[in-house]
């Protein structure tokens, strides 16, 4: 149960209410325990003939005082036990996504979505029912076991209590044998659900991709394995679980047989009385609930800890990008960036994506790379949002160390458009205003203007209030770029990124962009990351890179002049347009 140290802080917080809610749980099995003393002296009034209705009437009022007094404690232990594991199950959940929020790229890299979907969900309601009502019946059935043995001395011979408490040593037993096969078998339960929720989350996040491929059947075929595998092992545990509490509650009920016959013989040889009988026989019929609650606990528990387990695997990972110790405080970035000798490998790969890269731009300028897929372009552009970290002494913003200056500063002072182009299911409005709590009269709609999609925007149902679906589904990979390219320009940001933001749009459509951009690039350091040299003809400088490394540099006139790379790239681009003009 070590993986609920996990969850300390939440409990030195909160702990009071876990004990005001405990002091009612025990106070309302005080309170059962009044009911069957009740019970017994009617008995026995009755027995010795001194039973009168204003006494009958008596014991009923005072047996239907206690039920309601028993409701109200139920009352408030519900609230506050329940109600601080929901509490819990909203910190937790909130932790993690918090949590992931803050996780290195790599991370999203190595771990599918649907199994940190089932981590958020599945897993974090096990440990809530392990703290809820796991916590709940634990208390119940300690506390109510031993006042129910007490009483049971009191009223009755100690050897029939004794009787009734054979089967305890078999019970510890189970519950060591039984409890770590549940952990072991829930965990893998978790785990096959992960699967599925993957599996199911994909599926249906390229549902497009699997009907224009006529994939429905063989979809079908894999999901069928996966729920199969996930019924298989929820057998595996259901099996268990199916011997342990029903074996619970065998032994706790040849117990009660037991004590039946030899109780029954004591009141026969007058040893005790009927009435002490009957209360004994009803603290004995008390005591099937904690056996019963026994095996609750258990199997709350230890799943609980299972899927704690597999939550403190996640909380245990740390960011490569980390602030630093004692950053800079630096107001507003200008917008000079300098790049020297960076050379850059991502994690666990075994050649580096960028191999000695040296430039300077000083705010306002242009700087275009072109080159091959895969030679390090947009490894660049994540560098500079430091969603990866550079080698110390490399990158410099406004002539700061980059690993100096505070995250949120430097990415505050970015607008990227990468190549995805990801839209969230939101209003188109909501999509260009993403970095804005509260945008500007006009932003939104200028903005639109200068990356030449307002006119599009306006023609949707219900103009910038049109739900875009799912990654933005309802547009195509044009107006997608578009609307990327308008949350950017929105932020208004010191330094714009174009990772090849340009390459879903028609070469008519790209010339209206960039003159419309052409303001916006002029106030402030832009990089152009294309593959058409058209994009970046105008920049101030152009990096050639290949395999990582620079291969050229210069302006466009001054690297068509040079007849490498570049000119060579240039030349198949205008052939490529001449033969599209012809057809």
């Amino acid at each position: 149960m070590h993986e609920f140290l996990a969850l300390r802080t939440f409990f030195k917080r909160y702990w009071h209410r876990y004990a005001l809610g405990i002091l009612w749980l025990l106070a309302v099995d005080l309170l059962q325990l009044v009911t069957p003393r009740l019970l017994g002296l009617f008995a026995d009034a009755y027995e010795q003939g001194h039973l009168t209705l204003d006494k009958a009437a008596r014991y009923a009022g005072l047996i239907l005082g206690v039920a309601v007094l028993i409701a109200i404690g139920r009352y408030f232990w519900r609230m506050y036990i329940m109600g601080t594991a929901r509490l819990l199950d909203y910190t937790l959940r909130q932790q993690l996504f918090e949590h992931l929020q803050g996780l290195s790229p790599s991370f999203f890299d190595r771990h599918k979505t649907g199994d940190l979907m089932a981590h958020a969900t599945n897993d974090v309601s096990a440990v809530r029912m392990a703290m809820g009502p796991g916590i709940v019946m634990a208390a119940d059935s300690l506390f109510l076991t031993v006042a129910t043995v007490i009483s049971m001395v009191l009223v009755a011979d100690w050897r029939l209590t004794l009787l009734a408490l054979l089967p305890l040593p078999f019970l510890a037993w189970a519950v060591a044998h039984f409890g770590g096969q549940i952990h072991r078998r829930f965990r893998r339960v978790q785990e096959a659900f992960s699967a599925l929720t993957d599996h199911v989350q994909e599926n249906l996040a390229g549902i497009r991709v699997v009907r224009s491929f006529a994939q429905e059947e063989a979809e079908e075929a894999k999901f069928t394995e996966a729920n199969r595998a996930y019924v298989r092992t929820n057998m595996h545990l259901v099996r268990v679980w199916a011997l342990f509490q029903p074996l619970v509650q065998f032994v706790s009920g040849l117990g009660f047989v037991v004590v039946l016959g030899y109780g029954g013989t004591l009141v026969l040889r007058g040893h005790i009385s009927l009435g002490d009988f009957v209360a004994f026989n009803s603290y004995l019929g008390m005591l099937t609930w904690p056996v019963m609650a026994l095996g609750f606990v258990i199997n709350h528990l230890q799943r609980g800890a299972a899927s704690m387990g597999r939550l403190n695997v996640i909380f245990a990972q740390r960011s490569e990008v980390q602030e630093a110790k004692r950053p800079l405080d630096v107001a507003r970035l200008r917008g000079s960036i300098e790049v020297r000798h960076l050379t850059f490998t991502y994690p666990g790969s075994p050649s580096p994506a960028l191999r000695d890269v040296s430039f300077r731009l000083e705010p306002g300028q242009t700087l275009a790379l072109v080159g091959r897929t895969g030679s390090g372009k947009s490894t660049l552009a994540q560098i500079l949002l430091r969603l990866y970290d550079p080698p110390r002494g490399t990158v410099f913003l406004d002539g700061h160390d980059i690993l100096d200056l505070p995250l949120a500063r430097v990415r505050e002072a970015i607008g990227y458009v990468s190549q995805e182009s990801f839209l969230f299911s939101t209003s188109v409005a909501a999509n260009i205003g993403f970095a804005l709590e509260e945008p500007p009269p006009g932003r939104i709609e200028e903005a639109s203007r200068i990356a030449c999609i307002d006119e599009e925007v306006a023609a949707l149902p219900h103009g910038y209030a049109t739900e875009v679906g799912e990654r933005g589904v309802t547009l195509s990979g044009g107006q997608r770029q578009r609307v990327a390219i308008a949350r950017a320009v929105a932020k208004d940001p010191t330094i714009l990124i174009l990772d090849d933001a340009l390459s879903a749009v028609d070469t008519q459509t790209e010339d209206r962009i960039l003159s419309g951009l052409r303001d916006v690039i002029r106030s402030r350091t832009t990089i152009l990351i294309a593959h058409r040299i058209s994009t970046v003809q105008q920049a101030d400088q152009i990096l050639i890179l290949d395999e990582g490394r620079v291969a050229e540099r210069g302006t466009h006139l001054q690297l068509v002049a040079r007849g490498g790379l570049y000119a060579w790239i240039h030349q198949r681009q205008l052939l490529e347009q001449s033969l599209a003009e012809e057809a």
